[in-house]
C-alpha cells in the first residue's frame, strides 16, 4: 500500500551542466503534473510526464526544476555594431561642447544594449538525459516516503477493518436474541390485553412476519466478504485507492440496510458504531493511491 504523499530531491552535475529536481505530491482522484521549471527547458514536459507516469499512479505532482549550463560554450557576448554608431554619431552631434572624449573599449561595452550574452542553444538530448535521470532519483525517494506512510496507514486501516468486524459479529450474535425477545413481548403483550390463552399458531406466524422483514443474514454475509476482500487488497503491490473506496461505499450500504430493518435498540446502537468506524476508514482511504 503506498500513500500519495510524499516528496523527493535529487542534484546531479555531468559535463558542466547542473540540474537539481524536486517532486511533492498530495491526494488527487488521478494523477494531476504541475511543473515549474525554466523556459528554455520546456521542451522536456512530454519526457518528464512520462517517467512520472511510470512510477506514479494517483496523486497532485508538482515538479520543480532547477538548470545551469556552467560550460564556457553556454554563452556568448554579440556586440550591436549600428547600435554603437548611432551612440557614436549621437556623441559627434555634441563634441562642439568642448568635453573630453574619453571613449574606450569598456566604456563601449557599458553602453546599454550595445553588448548582450546570448544563451547557446542547448544539447536537448544531454540535457534530457541529466533531467532523467535526475528525476528519477528524486521519484525512488518519493516512492520511499510513500511506502513509509503506507505502511503507517496500513497498519491504523488494519484496525479499523478489525473493529468493523468484531461490530459485525455482535451484530450477527445478537439477532437471534431479539427474536426471543420480541416472542416473550408478543405474548406478554396478548396476554395483558386479553388474559386469555394464547393461539401459539397466530403468534409463530407473528413472529416469523417479524423475523422475516428483519432478516440481516445476507447483510452480514456481504459485510465479512467485504471485510475479507480490503484485507486481500491491503496486502496488493497494485494501487487500490479506488477498489478500497468502492468497498468502503459497500460497506455503508449494507449496514444502512441492517440499521432500517432493526427495532433493536443494541443493534442500532452498533450500527451508529459502524457507521463511525467505516467513515473514519473512508477518510483514510482518501490518501491510499
Amino acid at each position: 500500500m503506498l500513500s500519495m504523499t510524499g516528496y523527493g530531491r535529487a542534484f546531479r552535475e555531468v559535463d558542466g551542466r547542473q540540474m537539481t529536481v524536486e517532486v511533492k505530491s498530495v491526494n488527487h482522484r488521478f494523477l494531476d503534473i504541475s511543473f515549474r521549471m525554466p523556459r528554455n527547458l520546456m521542451f522536456l514536459e512530454d519526457a518528464a510526464r512520462k517517467a512520472i507516469g511510470a512510477k506514479l499512479a494517483r496523486g497532485h505532482v508538482d515538479m520543480f526544476v532547477t538548470y545551469r549550463n556552467l560550460r564556457t560554450d553556454a554563452r556568448k557576448v554579440t556586440v550591436d555594431r549600428a547600435l554603437f554608431e548611432a551612440y557614436a554619431g549621437a556623441l559627434e552631434s555634441v563634441s562642439d561642447l568642448g568635453l573630453a572624449d574619453d571613449r574606450t573599449l569598456m566604456g563601449i561595452a557599458r553602453m546599454p544594449d550595445v553588448m548582450t550574452v546570448v544563451e547557446a542553444e542547448e544539447d536537448q538530448q544531454a540535457v534530457q538525459a541529466l533531467l532523467e535521470a535526475t528525476l528519477n532519483e528524486a521519484l525512488d525517494q518519493l516512492l520511499a516516503m510513500r511506502r513509509r506512510e503506507g505502511e503507517a496507514m496500513k497498519r491504523d486501516l488494519s484496525g479499523r477493518v478489525d473493529a468493523i468486524e468484531r461490530m459485525t459479529a455482535a451484530v450477527e450474535a445478537r439477532y437471534p436474541e431479539t427474536v426471543a425477545e420480541y416472542t416473550q413481548r408478543l405474548r406478554d403483550a396478548v396476554l395483558e390485553l386479553t388474559g386469555s390463552a394464547i393461539d401459539e399458531g397466530r403468534l409463530v406466524m407473528e413472529v416469523a412476519i417479524m423475523a422475516d422483514r428483519s432478516a440481516i443474514a445476507e447483510e452480514i454475509v456481504r459485510l465479512n466478504s467485504h471485510v475479507h476482500q480490503l484485507r486481500a487488497l491491503f496486502e496488493s503491490p497494485e494501487p487500490i485507492g479506488r477498489r478500497i473506496d468502492f468497498i468502503v461505499q459497500e460497506l455503508n450500504r449494507e449496514v444502512n440496510t441492517i440499521s432500517s430493518k432493526s427495532q433493536d435498540i443494541p443493534i442500532t446502537q452498533l450500527t451508529v458504531d459502524l457507521k463511525s468506524e467505516i467513515e473514519k476508514l473512508r477518510e483514510q482511504l482518501q490518501n491510499v493511491e
